[in-house]
């Protein structure tokens, strides 16, 4: 059974904290892991040395990232939970080798400022994704439309070299991904009501991991625009 259609509406109102919790649980805790992986690596990398001297690692490393996250979404039910979960160790870490490029062009005080308002918006976004009685799904096709659109004017700016459309592209992308936030929570609340998720551990701890890259890539997106808009650079 492919991971999207686990995805489907359903009504929640009688949902109970213990009929969904082992999933909602080790997909934070996943999260958590791999963010911490991030951070690390990303903090204590020397960016310059080592992407400016050996070009090819940062090459490596985006192909690695894209590799990765394609095979955990479209190959997750044919993963085993071991395998899945070194996969999204390996593509942490890789975020936080290429991430690092970014936290040294910032000040300290702004990546912490721009960490802070993420982890404090994403709170509130899962928040409101739990309790509210508003079928997100029904917005898919709009979220991958605006997720298209935003990509295209990455590329178009890269030509542009416009400081008003990058702004303007930074904001479009902070609300993007406040969506999706909500949005990839509620599709989490959805799986974890599952009837399969009540008796079957192995797919509590692959999905708990493909819910964790999911609300990972959220989180750090979300942390890249609030950091191109909060940030000061060095």
């Amino acid at each position: 059974m492919a991971a999207s259609g686990l995805f489907t509406k359903r009504d929640t109102s009688n949902i109970s904290y213990e009929a969904v919790q082992p999933l909602i649980k080790w997909t934070y805790v996943w999260m958590f892991i791999g963010l911490v992986i991030t951070s690390v690596i990303a903090v204590f990398t020397d960016a310059t040395t080592l992407f400016y001297d050996n070009p090819g690692i940062l090459i490596g490393a985006f192909i690695g990232e894209i590799v990765l996250v394609i095979a955990l979404s479209w190959a997750i039910n044919r993963l085993s939970p071991t395998i899945a979960a070194l996969m999204f160790v390996v593509y942490a870490a890789l975020n936080g080798l290429t991430l690092s490029l970014v936290v040294q062009a910032y000040t300290g005080a702004s990546v912490t400022m721009a960490f802070v308002s993420t982890a404090a918006i994403f709170a509130v976004m899962s928040v409101f994704a739990f309790t509210t009685k508003v079928d997100l799904l029904q917005y898919r096709n709009y979220f991958f439309i605006a997720v298209i659109g935003l990509l295209v004017a990455l590329v178009v700016n890269i030509f542009l070299r416009s400081s008003a459309l990058d702004m303007l592209i930074s904001f479009a992308g902070v609300l993007i991904f406040v969506g999706l936030t909500a949005y990839d929570t509620q599709k989490l609340k959805y799986m974890a009501a599952s009837p399969q998720f009540q008796a079957d551990g192995s797919a509590v701890a692959k999905y708990s991991i493909y819910g964790a890259l999911r609300l990972y890539l959220d989180f750090v997106n979300l942390f890249l625009y609030l950091l191109r808009i909060l940030g000061r650079r060095r």
